[in-house]
């Protein structure tokens, strides 16, 4: 909305003194001409905003009275500007009104906490996009406009309709009862119920959402941090699970650990080996971890574990070995 835009603006050029209209522009997410007629709407307002000409030129306001929260101490404002930092927002379209409430909060703050509070959440860096190894960690991507008609089901309490694209099927159309919104790893889920069946649609695979007029199914109140751990616990204990018995190195169990669904000591062998009984929640799963860890584990049982395994690695072999 505009109004918002203009309060936007405004804060903008008190906080960094001086901004160019490309700057203005990139900051809102807007062209530079619409900021030129912001500006303009703002002047003829009566709001002191006024040109700077020459090449570190560009947008300023003159000193004026500005609203303070005096009851908001130095740590209560930095928690507010860490967690303005998660990324989570961006899971479900907030992105954008985020920064524009974080800029509010930063503006509203007395002016010897504003700068003491900005300057240390620039120290505190919170899910970057890559880990130590350099993999990226970015959130999905999610149109603005299909999360925005999900979040206002949401809120609401109204049935969605949404186009949903599962993997390796072609997408169709389903009613469901929104519950409340996740966000884990940088990735949203949508959770609701379908006929009255618990349902986890992951929003980067809503190509398309409708609110309808009918009101949802769904209790009053809800936890949701129980509601997914209960979720999570029946996909991790569900669908074809497979046991493996493995010999891992040492130093790689704890990759095991964190990959598999289970794991149960069963001894250590003669070399310094572990010898492992592995849970995994199918057979993609089980062969993609296994060939992850290299020589540095075993597949020892089933068999057909060992086989597709071997097959692999016969075929790497085949693309990089030497040609007679």
């Amino acid at each position: 909305m505009r109004a918002d835009r203009l309060v936007s603006l405004v804060l903008l050029l008190r906080q960094h003194g001086r901004l160019s209209a490309p700057a203005l522009a990139r900051e809102l997410e807007v062209s530079t001409r619409t900021v030129l007629r912001d500006i303009e709407a703002l002047s003829a307002a009566g709001v002191p905003v006024y040109a700077e000409r020459g090449r570190h030129g560009g947008f300023a306001l003159l000193p004026g009275s500005r609203t303070e929260l005096p009851g908001l101490n130095h740590d209560e404002a930095l928690a507010l500007l860490v967690a303005g930092s998660r990324r989570g927002a961006q899971a479900f379209g907030l992105g954008s009104a985020l920064a524009s409430a974080m800029r509010k909060v930063v503006d509203a703050l007395p002016e010897n906490h504003r700068a003491t509070a900005a300057g240390a959440a620039r120290r505190l860096l919170i899910d970057p996009e890559t880990d130590l190894l350099s993999r990226r960690t970015a959130a999905e991507e999610v149109p603005d406009t299909t999360v925005a008609e999900v979040r206002r089901a949401v809120f609401a309490g109204h049935k969605l309709r949404i186009h949903y694209a599962t993997v390796d099927q072609a997408p169709t159309w389903r009613t469901v009862d929104p519950i409340g919104l996740v966000t884990v790893h940088n990735q949203g889920y949508l959770l609701a119920t379908r006929s009255g069946a618990d349902r986890t649609y992951r929003l980067s695979r809503i190509l398309a959402a409708e609110v309808l007029a009918e009101p949802a199914q769904r209790p009053d109140r809800v936890d949701l941090d129980r509601t997914w751990q209960e979720r999570s616990t029946q996909f991790r204990t569900g669908g074809d699970q497979i046991t493996v018995l493995v010999r891992v190195d040492p130093e790689r169990r704890e990759y095991l650990v964190g990959t598999a669904l289970a794991v149960h000591p069963e001894g250590v062998d003669a070399d310094g080996r572990l010898r492992l009984e592995v849970i995994f929640q199918d057979r993609r799963h089980a062969e993609w971890a296994l060939w992850q860890l290299g020589t540095n584990a075993e597949a020892l049982t089933p068999q057909w574990l060992r086989d597709s395994l071997r097959d692999r690695a016969a075929a790497i072999v085949t693309c990089y070995g030497p040609e007679f």
